[in-house]
């Protein structure tokens, strides 16, 4: 007779959940940060607001931000004016951009992550997908599936609105899936577009324009599974250990709700204290089980929320200056492109560490955390082993 103790050990793999493979993309139109106020004044007919247009540049010169990629183009914002407006009724119009665009998107970072993974997509189990842009059903995951053509039963888990810390909340689904299910392949897919919140300025919706300084569009896919198959796959990180936890009365920090006139959002100034002020406790509660207290030590994925946010970070727990870099680098080149952005900040890690000829894919450490901060305020904490190069 068989039990279910049995059943159960059969069921489970051996090894951690690793990251085998990661891809990226990003539309194709790129805006310079430095011209930005230009461009957004002009394409939602505000160039009259001169006050606010010299505030709005001020913001965006301190953002740390160099350029960033959207999907709405000056020709597109032509073509449906409501979403320039700050009160216009443009969900319908928002909708529909999105609803095509999102699953392209992911379509795009995963057939990268696919690729580079090197089995065939028939392979992959499972499928976690993750925006901030759209609802529909079915969901943009379910499209997105259908785009790469994977197989009819794999099984997807929808995740809408979460936000900047889902991420990490992303590689704590996939591990648990990946662990409690031998031989599962588990495909994440993070797609993010802004056309959800693009909206005019507002001379009292400071939020907004802080908001519109910041975030671009941006997906990110990456494969997770247990015991890799050394003769194809080629671990990245593995994934020791994983937490969420929601920060008590701070729901009002960071939010957003859904309207006729798109998503829109509230960013309060203590942001950065708040999440700078909770991190010791997130890291002792990683790393101490492990003896590690010199957070120096470690290789740094966190979210690059603003520069605000990584500065105070950095300042609260006496980093050294490279430990952000990467995390800084992507805020360059990319934006705040909300769940995305981690996946960016690990893809641009392992390739560096291959580039310097580093020992492991984690600049050369062992050890490492992947931070994720978001509305709640949530903190998603991931602790991360490197793998030799």
């Amino acid at each position: 007779m068989v039990n279910v103790s049995d059943i159960r050990k059969v069921q489970r793999a051996e090894g951690p959940a690793t990251i085998l493979a990661i891809g990226t993309a990003n539309p194709p139109y790129v805006i310079e940060q430095s011209v930005y106020p230009d461009f957004y004044f002009k394409v939602t007919n505000a160039e009259h607001m001169t006050d606010l247009k010299k505030k709005f540049q001020r913001i965006c010169d301190k953002t740390m931000i160099n350029k960033r990629h959207f999907y709405l183009t000056e020709e597109l914002l032509k073509e449906n004016p409501s979403i320039c407006d700050y009160r216009g009724s443009s969900i319908d119009a928002r909708e529909d951009m999105m609803l095509a665009e999102v699953p392209r998107l992911g379509k795009e970072a995963s057939l990268k992550a696919i690729k580079e993974w090197g089995h065939p997509k028939s392979k992959i189990t499972h499928m976690i997908f993750c925006t901030t842009s759209g609802v529909s059903l079915p969901g943009v995951d379910y499209q997105c599936a259908v785009l790469l053509g994977l197989d009819p039963c794999v099984k997807r888990y929808m995740m809408y609105h979460q936000g900047c810390f889902a991420g990490g909340t992303m590689l704590r689904l996939a591990k648990d899936l990946a662990e409690n299910n031998k031989g599962a392949r588990v495909l994440i897919v993070c797609s993010e577009v802004t056309a959800v919140t693009f909206r005019g300025p507002n001379e009292n919706d400071m939020d907004s324009l802080v908001g519109q300084s910041l975030f671009a569009d941006g997906a990110a896919a990456v494969i997770v599974g247990s015991d890799p198959d050394m003769e194809i796959e080629k671990p990245l990180y593995e994934l020791v250990w994983t937490s969420q936890k929601m920060i008590p009365n701070t729901h009002d920090a960071i939010g957003g709700k859904l309207r006729e006139v798109g998503l829109t959002f509230y960013l309060n100034k203590s942001v950065p204290d708040i999440i700078s002020q909770n991190i010791n406790d997130a890291l002792n509660a990683a790393f101490d089980p492990l003896g590690i207290s010199d957070y120096n030590s470690l290789f740094w994925i966190a979210h690059p929320g603003g520069r605000a946010i990584i500065d105070q970070v950095e300042q609260k727990l006496n980093l050294k200056p490279e430990k952000m870099k990467a995390t800084r680098e992507v805020l360059r080149d990319n934006g705040n492109m909300s769940s995305a952005c981690v996946f960016f900040i690990l893809d641009l890690m392992r390739k560096k560490s291959l580039e310097r000829g580093l020992q492991t894919t984690g600049e050369g450490l062992e050890w490492g955390v992947l931070f994720g901060f978001g509305p709640g305020l949530t903190i998603e904490t991931v602790v991360l082993h490197s793998v030799a190069i």
